[in-house]
């Protein structure tokens, strides 16, 4: 049986947010559990829901007000940091994907996209944390060749062997201590070869470090 994954949709268009809704009801092991019209509504549902209620994943728009999907998605990120989010927007472009990445998202979906690509998204995000596209990830290469902005996930400093090792098995779920027992080195000497990896790659977090690892071509798309 697939695990039950907890969907909420944020979306100030209530026809999208219901077509979306009745999409997803097909689906046995995709449930929506929350639905709101506005960023700021959803965080103060968030603060109301109990832990056993709370979404896994949730889809979010960048074009609303007043609160748009950036700010929202920031907010999110801090308060919430083991919430998955999909952007579902129109506004797919490298430089809209590339900010969306840094700021911590798992995945940005075309408004225009077919229903396969979204269930897929929210399989594979429930799954592995990410999705990205080779249409995503030749976007973000560009937005991270780009001279006209400071970057985050860019590749200031180049990785060791031994640290692209460790991103490898990072990207694969692995632990800490899992990774220690395969490459016959202790857990101490892996939590400093994962935070230099995170220095170096200016990532954030797990996430941060997976659309690092594919962006570079380290990790296959998922």
């Amino acid at each position: 049986m697939s695990k039950i994954i907890n969907i909420a949709l944020v979306d100030d268009e209530a026809l999208f947010v219901e077509g979306i809704s009745l999409l997803l009801s097909n689906v046995a092991h995709i449930n929506v559990i929350k639905t709101s019209n506005n960023g700021l509504e959803f965080l103060n549902e968030l603060e109301k829901t109990s832990e056993s209620n709370f979404p896994d994943i949730a889809l979010v728009d960048i074009q609303m007000k007043p609160m748009d999907g950036f700010e929202l998605t920031e907010t999110l990120k801090e308060k919430y940091p083991d919430l998955k989010i999909i952007i579902l927007s129109s506004l797919y472009k490298s430089n809209v994907l590339g900010h969306m990445i840094q700021l911590g998202v798992s995945a940005f979906i075309p408004k225009n996209s077919n229903k396969e690509m979204l269930f897929t998204a929210i399989e594979s995000v429930s799954k592995s944390g990410v999705y990205f596209t080779e249409t995503d990830q030749e976007m973000l290469m560009k937005f991270m060749k780009s001279k006209s902005k400071k970057l985050a996930l860019s590749n200031n400093e180049e990785l060791s062997g031994r640290e692209i090792e460790v991103l490898k098995l990072i990207c694969l779920e692995h632990t800490n201590q899992e990774i220690a027992d395969q490459l016959f080195l202790s857990k101490r000497t892996i939590e400093g070869h994962r935070q230099r990896v995170l220095e170096k790659t200016s990532a954030k977090n797990t996430v941060g470090l997976v659309v690092y690892a594919i962006a570079h071509q380290i990790h296959p798309l998922p």
